[in-house]
């Protein structure tokens, strides 16, 4: 074989490698794009709502007494209460949401209103007993003077198994 022929494979042969590399990598990122790509103010709800879960762990009831409207309320697997009443649940820990681990959210935004939904594993000291349970949390906030207000949240007990639809 010629040297000429010998390039001449190579570089085919390189220009081969070369496509075959472009096509998987646009495939990959094909694949790992979301079908529904979230928008900014989607993106900032879901991290208010990351954030709520995290003051909870805190007992941080003062930016909670801020997020959440003077009117909101709780649904739990014990019973349903209002605004002071899941605060002071908090404050004196007869709920300490130590952790929530968050494995899926869907949200909607329809006009002023978002829904967030999170699947979550929740870890929890509840009247001095842990329980590690899992819930989809379904939170409805409301945009009230440029400010997101969590209006309603209720946690539905599920099987790992359970997916959120999107």
């Amino acid at each position: 074989m010629t040297k000429t022929k010998t390039m001449k494979l190579a570089m085919l042969g390189m220009c081969f490698i070369t496509s075959i590399q472009l096509a998987f990598s646009q495939q990959q990122n094909a694949s790992s794009t979301p079908a529904n790509s979230i928008t900014a103010e989607q993106q900032q709800i879901i991290e208010l709502s990351k954030d709520k879960w995290q003051w909870m762990a805190d007992k941080d009831v003062d930016k909670l007494a801020t997020l959440f409207h003077d009117k909101s309320k709780f649904v739990h697997m014990s019973g349903t209460w209002k605004k002071d009443e899941e605060l002071d649940i908090i404050k004196t820990g007869r709920i300490w949401y130590k952790k929530a681990d968050i494995h899926d959210v869907a949200i909607e935004i329809i006009g002023d209103n978002a829904i967030v939904w999170n699947r979550i594993t929740l870890t929890a000291d509840v009247r001095g007993n842990d329980a590690v349970t899992e819930f989809t949390v379904t939170e409805v906030y409301k945009k009230l003077n440029n400010d997101w207000k969590l209006l309603a949240m209720t946690f539905s007990s599920v099987r790992d198994t359970h997916v959120i639809e999107k």
